[in-house]
């Protein structure tokens, strides 16, 4: 696996950018240049994020997101099964 998180993700199982193996690793997110833990999907290229509208939840029990547009930065939390630590990350 490589060190650079995928293009776009989704921490819903129920989407097609849903990616486990990326997500056990841990994904960093900056936004605006703000750090952020609230991201339910993101897309590196088109520069968005999606984070949930408070504990408001559509019909079928997913939580309602609203869609951010700015500058987007992704990182992984942890190396890579067998890879050796000592990447450097990015500072928050």
């Amino acid at each position: 696996m490589s060190d650079t998180p995928p293009d776009r993700l989704s921490v819903n199982p129920n989407s097609p950018h849903f990616d486990q193996s990326a997500l056990e690793r841990g994904i960093g997110i900056r936004f605006k240049g703000q750090q952020r833990h609230d991201v339910e999907e993101y897309n590196l290229s088109e520069g968005w994020i999606r984070v949930a509208l408070g504990k408001k939840v559509d019909r079928k029990g997913q939580p309602l997101t609203i869609k951010l547009i700015g500058p987007v930065e992704a990182w992984f939390e942890r190396p890579a099964e067998g890879a050796e630590p000592g990447e450097e990350q990015p500072e928050a």
